[in-house]
């Protein structure tokens, strides 16, 4: 039993409230106090079938009612082992079995006592047929000891709360758990102000857990998860608010130079900057230039030229004195990073060449797979100043990477990166000082949700396109219709044919072997593992295979590109895509974000179902961005109507 103290607080350990079979159960959803068990939710809520009179009820129907037990009686099994229990009730209309097989025999004694003659139970579950008497039963059905009342019937028609489910963890178990837990709710805190909460009629934590977890009606959860979603956006933009009011007691390097390298590269650009370019570009140079640190996002969509408005601000950042650094998420997209700076800034990124400008910088690269010996020049270059410009992956947050004088961080890809990692790069600044970040993203944050998950971000949104993209259209294809996917494999082999490249994008590397990242098992609400939604992925490799063989590819060049591959592999397939020498690239979303490959027409996306809309988003964005249409298809097994 659960120890009840005076001392009891909301974040008492579960280990003090509950058994030790409640508590491991809440444990394994990392949930371990009160306080955090209280704001556990359900993941859905299952409402009962109306009551009705067992006179009514048909094989099929589901059902709820309120009956008496009328007898009891347990047996051995004949065929198993086992026994099987059947409890006859009746509502005064009709008799109905429940009928329970059991494998042991305490599971009969534990029955026998929550259903003795004369208890009146609310039961619900599924009319089935007893196939040997040929009558109505309910077989397993849920039951509970309620009265026949007004109040009762309401209690027996609640909605019931269902939980996450892990192996040998049962509904029953987290329900149970939880309503201890409610006990001691009224111990708990909100961190909403009791009058916030009074002014906006919203519940007090002990009530909202209440509605939450046993509710007598679907109002009941939607009032309850309106003080959890209200005080989870009070903390959040509270923890922003710190951090803005951190940020203007810290002081960050100035970068107010409009020096001669920001403006030479204006000069050498083969493009105007568009008129939504300048302004978020104006926008930006003010905030860096201020002597506190900025944190902005910078969203824009695939082609709208964040990547020329963030090297202009790094460029402001050298000219200033000091370093800048851009992050990207993997391997191909720094690599792909670093070869556009360095084109963009042509001989302005090339300092202590023969063919450096005498205004001119260093551009370095830092990936994890670099060999030694270009990791240790490239580290050099970096803590001695020479490099002004350093492009890389995670290898940049690594303790032995030092900076001269950091001044700006632009991350790639926001949504890759945590706030931890934006924490460690601002604490390679020049000492006492943080550098300003900007982090960019090409996936659409509306306003609110960017206040609610970025809030401690300065918004710059970039609306406008330069117009040099074709645009992309989307089609969805089933799997199960052979004549839909012919025609997207013959759509590609017409691309192909034109001079144009294709890009295929599988779930997994390998059909043959576990998945990377081996999804949970799926549960029912019994913790038991039911059979799996989705078909099995398909693999790169595999593919590649198949797709050689297409009738509609014949004499395609193929390649692959994948996670396992070393980095010098992964460079040389993008080179090969570059250059034009393969037609067609199966790979694993490695190419997601940044790659920038203008004659690439067409974008398939096998499995569909298993990439999350950001990632579809982005993987969309990969094809016409030249002068040639594109063309996304998505391959999916599910139902349409749910992609």
């Amino acid at each position: 039993m659960a120890r009840r103290t005076s001392a009891t607080r909301g974040s008492m350990p579960l280990t003090e409230l509950l058994v030790s079979k409640e508590s491991k159960a809440m444990a394994s959803f990392g949930v371990r106090d009160l306080d955090a068990m209280l704001r556990f939710v359900p993941r859905r809520y299952v409402e009962p079938a109306p009551l009705r009179s067992l006179r009514e009820i048909s094989e099929g129907q589901e059902v709820s009612a309120i009956v008496q037990v009328e007898s009891f009686r347990s047996r051995q099994m004949r065929s198993r082992y086992g026994f099987i229990v059947e409890a006859t009730v009746s509502d005064g209309s009709d008799e109905l079995p429940l009928t329970f097989f059991l494998p042991k025999q305490h599971h009969v004694e534990w029955y026998a006592k929550r259903l003795p003659v004369g208890a009146t139970i609310g039961v619900h579950g599924a009319v089935g047929r007893d196939d040997y008497r040929g009558g109505l039963q309910l077989t397993h059905p849920d039951f509970e000891t309620v009265e026949d009342t007004e109040e009762g019937r309401a209690w027996a028609q609640r909605p019931r709360p269902v939980y996450p489910l892990k192996q040998n963890i049962s509904l029953a178990t987290m329900r149970s758990a939880m309503e201890k837990g409610l006990e001691f709710a009224g111990s708990a805190s909100s961190a909403v102000p009791a009058q916030i909460l009074r002014r906006r009629g919203l519940p007090d934590l002990a009530e909202a857990a209440r509605l939450v977890h046993t509710p007598l009606t679907m109002d009941d959860t939607r009032r309850g998860m309106a003080h959890l979603r209200f005080e989870e956006a009070f903390v959040l933009q509270a923890i922003f608010a710190q951090r803005r009011a951190q940020d203007e007691r810290t002081p960050a390097p100035q970068l107010r130079a409009g020096g001669p390298l920001q403006q030479l590269f204006d000069e050498r650009l083969p493009f105007s900057l568009t008129d939504g370019q300048r302004e978020i570009g104006d926008l930006l140079a003010e905030r860096i230039g201020n002597g506190h640190p900025t944190s902005a996002l910078l969203q824009g969509d695939v082609g709208s030229g964040k990547t020329v408005i963030a090297l202009r601000a790094m460029l402001r950042a050298v000219d200033s004195g000091h370093q800048a650094v851009m992050l990207a998420p993997t391997e191909v997209l720094a690599e792909q990073h670093h070869r556009t700076v360095l084109e963009l800034l042509g001989e302005l990124g090339r300092a202590g060449q023969l063919d450096g400008a005498p205004e001119a910088t260093r551009v370095r690269l830092l990936t994890g797979s670099q060999r030694t010996s270009a990791r240790r020049e490239t580290l050099l270059d970096v803590t001695s100043g020479q490099a002004g410009i350093v492009v890389g992956t995670h290898a940049l947050l690594t303790e032995g990477v030092e900076f001269a004088s950091l001044g700006l961080v632009v991350i790639d890809e926001q949504h890759r990166f945590g706030v931890d990692h934006r924490r460690r790069l601002r604490a390679k600044g020049p000492q006492g000082m943080s550098p300003h970040v900007v982090v960019m993203t090409a996936t659409p944050i509306p306003r609110t949700a960017a206040l609610a998950t970025v809030g401690d971000l300065d918004v710059l949104t970039l609306a406008e396109s330069p117009g040099r993209r074709a645009g992309v259209e989307s089609f969805v294809v089933h799997e199960k219709l052979p004549a839909w996917e012919q025609r997207m494999w013959q759509r590609a082999g017409e691309e192909i044919r034109a001079g144009r490249q294709v890009f295929v994008v599988c779930a997994r590397i390998d059909e043959d072997e576990a998945d990377d990242t081996p999804a949970q098992p799926v549960l029912d609400e019994n913790g038991k593992e039911k059979t799996p939604a989705l078909d099995p992925a398909r693999g790169v490799v595999q593919t590649s295979e198949r797709l050689a063989s297409r009738p509609e590819l014949s004499g395609a060049r193929i390649g692959v590109l994948h996670g396992r591959l070393s980095g010098e592999e992964k460079q040389q397939v993008m080179e090969q895509m570059v250059r034009g020498e393969l037609d067609l690239l199966v790979s694993t979303t490695v190419i997601e974000v940044g790659v920038d490959i203008p004659n690439a027409s067409v974008m398939i996306v096998l499995d569909a179902e298993r990439f999350g809309v950001s990632q579809l988003h982005q993987l969309r964005g990969r094809v016409g961005r030249g002068e040639h249409p594109g063309i996304a298809f998505f391959d999916t097994s599910a139902v349409v109507d749910e992609v």
